[in-house]
């Protein structure tokens, strides 16, 4: 196997796959990136479909987005598509947009130590090695080394159509190994969310990591605390929100990552009770990964919930042990955890004021008598707060008396509802106290 760390990369001999020899097809490749790879083409720059694109046409999969690679800079990109934009710090790269399609289209980069010299405007790195900023530009042959794994470093060239291997990609593929390119503890600390897209491309393609690539995860998994909140939240979107969100829950904690991203749940499914908080979680995760298979709708704030509801539902239980009311209790705990979680992975409010009310309405559920239970219909989290519920009920958590009910209840018209619904509870009526007269004051 070919490797950054064994091999002088100025001598290395790609290996070219010719268009009848792979299964890549143009039919298969969206229009929005055919026009870029064209265009960048006519205009006298390199231009390759790379990364996951190309690994998962080879793997007969359909890809879910298609990036560029080119010699062409970000400046010279951006002169070539009116509907270009340029994002990026630490990155730089180019977005094209066709109608509802984006293409992202990264510039060639050099390898770490392949610049005369370290230009903190383009290039920065933190002490411990992370890359804080990087736009040194360099060659197809340079960019190869700056891939994170084999299968990632695939290239196909519009030119001919034909495939590019310069690390054994191939190879890797047929096998179903996932292979970091150069050494797995400098690439790690290099960016530490290499670690999490090792997990996340092992179990959505159901390949084993390498074991040289994997033997440094578990050392560190710590440098994950050194990731922004933000870039840490959208990593678990697509960690959890790719369809392969159970195979994904169980790898992280085998690399003893999970707790780096949900510290209080991997505490609190140390306290399992009966096997309930594994087993919700993992119920959960079916639920969300079901949902994708069938084209339903999947929320983050729906999916923070199940992930946090355990470190809430004890956090809530210790607060009503100290005398707060249930709905007091939930409330109080929800906002706890929840400026806990945002110092880890950023939680948009868009997400977490939701996320806080179908906890909030668990506790409503149990109200069935006179106004409540219509009130609590009309909310506009019933839905998901009754999803949530049904999970509950299906782990043991809840009885199926109340979810049971609820389920009937929906389904009746306005006269046997009011059938099915109890009475309010009637309240005594407290006499107030005679009051009396002071002692000093005289009757005339």
């Amino acid at each position: 196997m070919t490797n950054q760390g064994d091999i002088d990369t100025g001598s290395v001999q790609p290996v070219t796959i010719p268009r009848p020899e792979h299964a890549i097809s143009r039919a298969s490749i969206s229009p929005g990136a055919l026009k870029v790879l064209y265009r960048l083409k006519d205009a006298g720059f390199h231009s390759y479909l790379v990364g996951g694109g190309v690994r998962d046409l080879l793997l007969g999969r359909e890809p879910k987005d298609f990036d560029v690679g080119t010699d062409a800079t970000p400046d010279e990109i951006k002169g070539l598509f009116r509907s270009c934009r340029l994002i990026g710090r630490r990155f730089r790269l180019a977005h094209v947009r066709y109608g509802h399609e984006v293409i992202e289209v990264a510039t060639f980069r050099a390898c770490l130590d392949s610049a005369a010299d370290d230009d903190d405007a383009v290039r920065a790195h933190s002490e411990d090695g992370r890359i804080l900023r990087d736009n040194v530009y360099g060659s197809l042959e340079d960019d190869v080394w700056r891939r994170d794994f084999t299968v990632n470093a695939l290239y196909y060239d519009i030119r001919d159509f034909s495939v590019i291997d310069y690390v054994g990609g191939l190879e890797d593929l047929k096998a179903g190994t996932l292979r970091l390119i150069g050494d797995p503890e400098q690439r790690y600390r290099e960016d530490p969310v290499r670690m999490l897209r090792a997990v996340r491309f092992a179990a959505k393609l159901g390949f084993r990591i390498h074991a040289h690539s994997e033997a440094a995860i578990y050392e560190l998994g710590h440098l994950l605390r050194d990731i922004p909140p933000a870039r840490l939240f959208e990593e678990i979107l697509k960690l959890f929100l790719g369809g392969c969100a159970v195979a994904t829950f169980e790898l992280l904690r085998h690399y003893n990552l999970f707790q780096y991203l949900f510290a209080m749940t991997e505490e609190a499914l140390g306290w399992e009770e009966q096997g309930f908080p594994i087993t919700f979680v993992l119920r959960a995760l079916e639920n969300t990964d079901q949902r994708l298979a069938e084209g339903k709708p999947v929320t983050p704030a729906f999916l923070f919930a199940a992930l946090l509801w355990e470190p809430m539902r004890l956090r809530a239980r210790e607060l009503h042990d100290q005398g707060a009311t249930p709905l007091e209790a939930s409330q109080l705990a929800g906002n706890q955890v929840t400026a806990e979680q945002v110092q880890v992975s950023s939680l948009p409010k868009r997400f977490s004021l939701p996320m806080r009310e179908i906890w909030n309405l668990q506790v409503r559920f149990e109200r069935r008598r006179g106004k409540a239970p219509y009130r609590l219909l009309e909310h506009p989290r019933f839905r998901a707060a009754y999803d949530f519920l049904l999970l509950r009920t299906e782990t043991g958590e809840q009885t199926a008396e109340l979810a049971e009910w609820w389920t009937e209840f929906q389904t009746l018209n306005a006269e046997q509802r009011d059938k099915l619904v109890a009475p309010a509870a009637t309240k005594k009526r407290r006499r107030r106290p005679r009051r009396r007269k002071p002692a000093n004051q005289v009757d005339g």
